[in-house]
């Protein structure tokens, strides 16, 4: 796909014109993940309110690595994206603790994804059950 799959798709990975926008509007690279995600922030111009205060407020975005998929993007970084604080994830971390695990995304729609016995993708049966149900049904002999 290549260089037509930037240009027109947004689902896999930036598109060409993000990559241009973000060269474009200053973006200043403030770090990058475990997954590969990079983190990008640029001051967004002030803006007039009615009560004559201005504000500006930073802009922040993410540059995935792989698909778009907000999963993808660990707590620490989440937070960081939303303005919980200003300074970049590693500096508010505590130590890791001994039984903390890795990271890992939403694998739901995937072919990692859970798949139960009878449900629809494994064919939709399931092995019957000690004592399983039973559908009642009226005037039968147990009414």
């Amino acid at each position: 796909m290549g260089i037509l799959a930037k240009i027109f798709t947004w689902w896999d990975g930036a598109t060409l014109g993000t990559h241009l926008w973000a060269s474009r509007a200053g973006g200043e690279h403030v770090g990058t993940d475990g997954a590969g995600n990079k983190y990008y922030r640029a001051r967004a111009k002030a803006s007039g309110r009615a009560d004559g205060s201005y504000t500006s407020r930073e802009k922040r975005w993410v540059m995935y690595n792989g698909a778009n998929d907000a999963s993808r993007v660990p707590a620490e970084w989440h937070g960081w994206l939303h303005g919980t604080y200003d300074d970049v994830p590693e500096s508010h971390l505590p130590p890791a603790r001994v039984w903390e695990v890795d990271y890992t995304p939403n694998v739901t729609g995937t072919a990692q994804a859970y798949v139960p016995q009878g449900a629809l993708q494994r064919g939709g049966q399931r092995v019957r059950a000690v004592g399983d149900y039973e559908a009642w049904t009226p005037g039968s002999a147990d009414s």
